[in-house]
């Protein structure tokens, strides 16, 4: 009996022993995702990108005066929003897919939304419910409300103040109402600079680099704007428009707003040492503030726009601006819900979601499901396809099961990674060949390609140049039925659509006589 006893025991810790030897090759084999390569987004760029669209609300005297530049004279009992309504403009928002909403809460005029302590030229000097008004307030408990984030503009450039000129002086009370603003409405998501000053204003030396202190001290999640960051930077004009190649990448060597060429900031730089993401800001209106003589943007403008900040890699910030009454006009609403329609119809279904997707070599091997290429198929950048290491070809190939039509590629990397794609093509397959769709260069957060309708079954993504072996999250195809563009003989365009709005995108005939479409 003991024998037995003896051999059952010795058999047991055999086939122990033999599961553990089994387990451990593929235990030891388990690849860990690729080193990170620098400069990398903080966890704060890295919401405020997810987010991408903030509505901009540029409100104050200059509503009732039909001015866009404030004088700073104007007598305080001008602004009388007799129907303000905060949670109106939140509403909109958040309706529209915004992710933030950003206040004028001073602008160049000098006069605050808030009862600042160091100021009488503000909404406490006006008879407009009693003097106890604070729009900063009312859009903070109503962005609450509708879950979105807030946001604040604090013009440097006062025109009211005595003190702007004098260095020490005016930076002591600019830092002073800054405070105000960061301690008395909860979190700030964002704090919005800008360099704007006219002709004939004092020369002023503003301490960037101590604002920047504070700002962090106070709001540690807030995302900085000006021209160069330090958290996201102007893209270069006012006109909502990205460079088709758009690096994250920034060498801030300055701190003077609207001290760098627009032509960098647009583009970014594929060797720059820090992350500072590009921001697209544009007026649905002619004017930032509203004008009543002045009529909105169309939804079909704004989905070119959208095309053009978010789907190269931006964040885009609208203006759109309260009326005389303290409402965003209904004209306005109504565009941004047709614009909110626009996106829905063409993102909301990917026509690839379930294709067949292979790649040319995968991390760990091709059973590794943690870097597969099918992972390009799930929303979002926290999955992804990772080829193998030191491999000269990238190649990622989508079998679409059926012959399908689309105009719009969608193309991802997962940024929290950095961003590292430098140029890349889109094939399909034709009559037993590949042919080229779209050559571009950079994705980084998003990018959306646009083209002539194709119809095909086969699909490459083709990486031809990268800073580190290079990572897609996502893959989108989609069919935009409002943008319609047209192939003519060589490189001259015509688009149509069916607004009055008109978009136009350049195309090229290769050797082979085939449509390529170059963004």
């Amino acid at each position: 009996m003991a024998e037995r006893t003896s051999n059952n025991a010795f058999v047991l810790h055999f086939f122990f022993f033999f599961f553990v030897l089994t387990l451990r090759p593929s235990l030891s084999s388990h690849k860990p995702p690729p080193l990170p390569i620098l400069p990398l987004p903080s966890a704060y760029q890295l919401s405020w990108q997810l987010g991408e669209m903030a509505l901009f609300l540029h409100f104050g005297p200059n509503t009732f005066t039909d001015a866009e530049w404030g004088t700073g004279r104007v007598d305080p009992s001008v602004f009388a929003p007799a129907a303000l309504d905060a949670r109106q403009w939140a509403r909109a928002a958040a309706e529209a897919g915004f992710s933030r909403a950003v206040l004028t809460a001073k602008h160049h005029d000098g006069f605050c939304l808030w009862p600042s302590d160091y100021t009488d030229y503000s909404v406490k000097s006006s008879p407009w419910r009693g003097g106890r008004a604070d729009v900063v307030r009312e859009l903070a408990e109503a962005a609450r409300e509708y879950g979105i984030g807030l946001g604040i503009y604090l013009s440097p450039w006062d025109r009211h103040d005595s003190s702007y000129g004098d260095t020490v002086k005016y930076n002591e009370y600019y830092l002073a109402q800054m405070t105000e603003l960061l301690t008395r409405y909860g979190e700030i998501k964002e704090v919005w600079l800008d360099g704007a000053t006219g002709d004939g204003a004092k020369d002023m030396v503003y301490l960037f680099n101590c604002w920047f202190k504070l700002i962090h001290q106070l709001q540690p999640g807030a995302v900085i704007f000006s021209s160069s960051g330090p958290g996201s930077r102007w893209i270069g004009n006012e006109n909502g428009v990205a460079g088709s190649t758009c690096w994250s990448l920034l060498n801030r060597s300055s701190d003077k707003i609207h001290d760098m060429n627009k032509s960098y900031v647009s583009e970014g730089d594929p060797f720059g040492h820090d992350w500072v993401p590009g921001e697209c800001d544009i007026s649905i209106r002619p004017g930032w503030f509203w004008h009543e003589s002045e009529r909105p943007k169309s939804a079909i403008s704004l989905l070119d726009i959208y095309y053009k900040s978010v789907g190269r890699n931006c964040l885009f910030i609208l203006n759109v601006p309260p009326n005389s009454s303290g409402l965003i006009s209904s004209e306005d609403l109504q565009v941004l819900h047709e614009f909110s329609e626009l996106r829905r119809i063409i993102f909301s279904h990917n026509l690839a979601q379930d294709a067949i997707v292979t790649a040319s070599s995968t991390r760990g091997g091709e059973s590794n499901s943690q870097f597969a290429p099918s992972n390009v198929l799930e929303e979002g950048i926290y999955s992804y396809w990772a080829p193998e290491d030191c491999k000269t070809d990238w190649v990622m190939f989508l079998d679409l099961g059926q012959y399908v039509t689309f105009n719009v590629l969608q193309v991802q990397e997962p940024i929290q990674l950095g961003q590292r794609v430098i140029e890349f093509h889109v094939d399909h397959l034709e009559d037993g060949e590949w042919n080229t769709i779209v050559k571009a260069t950079t994705i980084g957060y998003k990018r959306l390609l646009q083209f002539p309708a194709v119809k095909t079954q086969f699909l490459r993504l083709v990486v031809d140049k990268s800073r580190a072996d290079p990572l897609i999250s996502y893959f989108g195809v989609h069919l935009d039925p409002y943008s319609i563009i047209y192939d003519t003989p060589g490189s001259s365009t015509h688009a149509s659509f069916n607004d009055s709005q008109v978009i136009l995108l350049r195309k090229y005939n290769n050797s082979a006589n085939s449509s390529i479409a170059v963004i």
